[in-house]
């Protein structure tokens, strides 16, 4: 028996799929009023409960052989940096506990590349830069990097196994609750989408990281971390594909870096003030794609054989899978 937190996410209902099509007996944690409707078709076993409640995630434990363990707050707003700690840090402790109370043989954590220490801009980042709080951005970041501390300690205690994997932006199908970077694809093929700034990160497919959380559960070592990335790009060529994968010709106006920030503080002065809740351009999300960082999977290549597919595929793929669901009118170039 396998329990998966953070089930109905992007990484975690593909996740459950996959899973579930080689024979995984599975178990998802899910809040209380949570759509579980995709998973409608499977037969699988639902925990309602809350990640920050002990005792909800301890009944959840029993009889697990390994927690998947992804559920995460994810957010680029200010005022809810407490919710993001709560949920990021708390949660990960109550997972720890429950593991030596009820015996699970091993967790698999779900870290995040803002985990790791902000370096020198341009630079690569693999598994030997640092893991630290104090050198990172937001509360995403810093909450992923005291989590991952604590399933280190708890390692090095000799208290449970684990293994952890930190993915890069994830993108592709299966995105029912829409993440930033899906708003933004959704915005692109409304003909909506007039600005983005003109950085570069880096993005990954959520079925290849899907694959590698599934590899690394098998073959990652305990008590080691593997970036889970998949290819650097600009902004530029993204919408130059988007473009061609379209066939249409939106005009994006590029922000410099210069002018990005005071921009993103506009728009998010807008996100408040305006009933369309969509705040595609956020101080945080600017100051991501100006840190032009590279993202090394070298490790997870050479460990367990982690192979991401090209970035095209994966828009290309996203873009089907966006207009299928649901069911855009595209605008017709005049």
């Amino acid at each position: 028996m396998v329990l998966i937190t953070g089930a109905t996410g992007h990484i975690g209902n593909v996740l459950v799929k996959k899973l579930y099509e080689v024979g995984e007996k599975i178990r998802i944690f899910v809040l209380p009023n949570e759509d579980t409707s995709i998973f409608d078709d499977m037969e699988i076993e639902i925990y309602y409960g809350d990640i920050r409640n002990y005792n909800d995630i301890r009944e959840a434990s029993k009889d697990v052989d390994i927690i998947y363990h992804l559920a995460a707050i994810i957010s680029i707003l200010p005022w809810k940096n407490d919710l993001v700690y709560s949920v990021n840090i708390n949660g990960v402790e109550n997972i720890i506990k429950a593991m030596k109370e009820t015996n699970v043989k091993k967790l698999l954590y779900v870290s995040s590349v803002h985990a790791f220490a902000e370096i020198e801009k341009g630079a690569t980042i693999d598994e030997n830069t640092p893991i630290d709080p104090d050198l990172t951005s937001g509360a995403y970041g810093k909450s992923k990097a005291i989590a991952t501390l604590k399933v280190f300690n708890a390692v090095k205690n000799n208290e449970i196994n684990a293994t952890i994997v930190c993915p890069s932006g994830v993108i592709g199908p299966y995105d029912y609750k829409f993440s930033e970077i899906g708003k933004v694809f959704k915005s692109f093929l409304e003909g909506n989408l007039k600005y983005c700034v003109d950085g570069a990160f880096d993005f990954v497919d959520v079925r290849d990281v899907a694959n590698g959380i599934i590899k690394a559960a098998k073959y990652g070592k305990n008590g080691e971390i593997y970036i889970l990335s998949g290819e650097n790009i600009t902004m530029r060529k993204i919408f130059y594909y988007l473009n061609q994968i379209t066939q249409k010709n939106y005009k994006i106006k590029f922000i410099n870096p210069s002018s990005a920030y005071f921009v993103s503080y506009l728009t998010l002065f807008n996100y408040l003030s305006s009933s369309r809740k969509n705040l595609s351009l956020s101080p945080y999300s600017v100051h991501t794609l100006l840190r032009y960082y590279k993202f090394s999977h070298k490790k997870a290549e050479k460990d367990f054989g982690y192979n991401p597919r090209p970035l095209y595929e994966s828009l290309k793929d996203t873009i089907a899978w966006i207009q299928e669901y649901y069911k855009l009118s595209i605008k017709k170039e005049v």
